[in-house]
């Protein structure tokens, strides 16, 4: 026996019999704790990570190991989910799914999973509102060999939504109140601007019906007094991204905000849409995009004939900026965005069949029925992206069509501030439990005003966006507009029990989530469709 050993030992070394490949380690440390930083003004404590907001970018080439030590200087337990990675689900970073912890205070924790995708995606905590008071960073896992998507600078672009409030007590004045932070209430100016646009009768009859539903047509975030930030700098600050003209610049833009919205543009500069949530479309050329918390969409832009170009982020509400530039220098500025009008809810915004239900004797004509909350003020002419327009850069392996379909009614009651999926808050309610290698859809159905980006760990869905089942394409996180729906297609191909929730923060943390559980189970239980995956469908 030694001697074989010693043979194949030799053998080895002279490359007579090739080594077995190993997996590059890519290393990281993070430190987590409290200190003070001034990003606004004002020194204030917050969440960093190795001493600054956001945390590092982390960068991965498919095919290594990560390997992150995490160090917790807190005095408050902590986590860290990888939004979007395809990982073991005990290194997923969500407490008490598949048998993961909380990293306990002045403890540590070492996360260690093989990177088998490319693509910009983004890592949080899954613990309180530690997302919103500074735990957050992104990710970019490259291909390896030559990059498909080609350009001469690569900047990543986090955006986020600052307070000087703790989350806690965000939360805690969400419960005291719902609208507790709704400063931007309609005025009498407002309701005459209704008269002048719509006649009397009508006016005063829209009003009466949202006060008798005790409703408000501004409720389009449910936190105001942010400041908003790109890549941790405020307007003030500029963040600044450099190139020389003529040249292709990829930007990789990241909404890690905990509740807000934002319309994306460049001032004077088209985007082509190269990625959604990590994974490659076709090329789209658009103006601008709106994107929600947790998503992130990867552009090409070619920045030329100026020196110096706005990156503009407005929030849905219209309560300010995430500022940034494009320059050839340092200290340049671009031109400054006006702020758009903001926009009402309507009633289209609302689900009529429950509305019509509560309400009999409301009458509706076909102005009503035009949503307030997809009105951008975008200039007649320049193109919106639309989900309908994403088409899968590659082919989906898995194209069958589902075996069930699950409803997933999103509701809430905004007197108590607590939101649910089909009617239960997450204490409440039992798994979602889909048999491993299944199709399945997700119906949503949002029974509430206000748009919730849905999030599923673990696998990726493809979008029901009307395109061939070979390009549909995958996203992570998506948005279900108010009093509207949306279906998607998941194949349960990741053995773990993944959470599956709102990605408005406070949302998440007053009910409005689930657990999904995939496993293998009987022979007998297996699906008899031949699932011809051929492997996982991400990139």
């Amino acid at each position: 026996m030694q001697i074989h050993h010693l043979w194949m030992v030799m053998l080895l070394v002279v490359g007579i019999i090739p080594a077995p490949a190993q997996a590059k380690i890519s290393e990281y440390t993070l430190v987590i704790e409290r200190l003070p930083v001034n990003i606004t003004g004002k020194s204030i404590e917050k969440i960093t990570v190795n001493g600054g907001i956001p945390a590092p970018t982390l960068r991965f080439a498919q095919g290594d190991e990560a390997v992150v030590h995490v160090i917790n200087k807190m005095d408050e337990p902590t986590s860290i989910h990888w939004h979007g990675l395809l990982l073991p689900g005990n290194q997923d970073g969500v407490t008490g799914f598949n048998g993961y912890q909380a990293i306990a205070p002045n403890k540590s924790f070492t996360y260690r999973f093989p990177i088998r995708q490319t693509g910009t995606y983004w890592y949080h905590s899954h613990t309180n509102g530690q997302e919103q008071d500074g735990l957050y960073g992104a990710i970019i896992a490259s291909p390896k060999g030559r990059d498909p998507i080609e350009a001469k600078r690569d900047y990543v672009v986090v955006l986020s939504d600052f307070s000087h409030e703790n989350s806690g007590d965000i939360l805690a004045n969400l419960k005291k109140s719902s609208d507790y932070y709704a400063n931007a209430k309609l005025t009498i100016g407002d309701f005459f601007k209704d008269v002048d646009a719509r006649g009397f009768d009508k006016a005063l009859k829209d009003a009466k019906e949202w006060g008798s539903m005790r409703m408000m047509r501004t409720d389009l975030a449910d936190v105001t007094g942010y400041s908003f930030l790109v890549n941790g700098k405020s307007p003030k600050q500029n963040w600044t991204g450099l190139f020389n003209s003529g040249e292709k610049v990829r930007l990789r833009f990241i909404n890690a905000s905990a509740m807000s919205f934002f319309d994306v543009r460049i001032l004077g500069l088209k985007m082509s849409v190269v990625q959604a949530d990590g994974q490659a479309v076709e090329p789209v050329t658009v103006d601008e995009f709106r994107f929600a918390p947790a998503e992130t969409y990867d552009v090409i832009v070619t920045p030329d004939a100026k020196p110096a170009y706005t990156i503009v982020a407005e929030p849905i509400d219209r309560t300010g900026f995430a500022l940034g530039t494009l320059a050839e220098k340092e200290g340049m500025q671009g031109e400054m965005p006006t702020q758009r009008p903001r926009a009402l809810l309507s009633m289209g915004d609302m689900n009529m069949e429950l509305m019509m239900k509560d309400n009999p004797d409301m009458e509706m004509n076909h102005a009503d029925m035009l949503s307030g909350w997809a009105k951008m003020g975008t200039p007649e002419g320049k193109k919106i992206l639309s989900y309908a327009d994403l088409r899968y850069a590659l082919v989906q392996k898995d194209q069958r069509q589902p075996q069930r379909t699950i409803d997933v009614r999103l509701g809430g009651n905004m007197e108590r501030y607590i939101w649910t999926i089909n009617e239960k808050k997450f204490a409440d309610a039992e798994p979602i439990r889909l048999k491993y290698g299944e199709r399945v859809r997700l119906k949503f159905i949002n029974e509430t005003m206000m748009a919730h980006p849905m999030h599923l760990h673990g696998m990726f869905v493809q979008l029901e966006n009307g395109q061939p089942a070979a390009k549909l394409p995958n996203k992570h996180t998506v948005i279900v507009p108010p009093g509207g729906g949306y279906s998607v297609l998941v194949t349960a191909d990741e053995i773990g029990e993944w959470a599956f929730h709102c990605h408005l923060l406070y949302h998440m943390s007053s009910g409005m989530m689930r657990q999904v559980v995939v496993a293998k189970l009987d022979a007998a239980d297996m699906p008899t469709t031949n699932t011809n995956m051929g492997g996982r469908h991400a990139h």
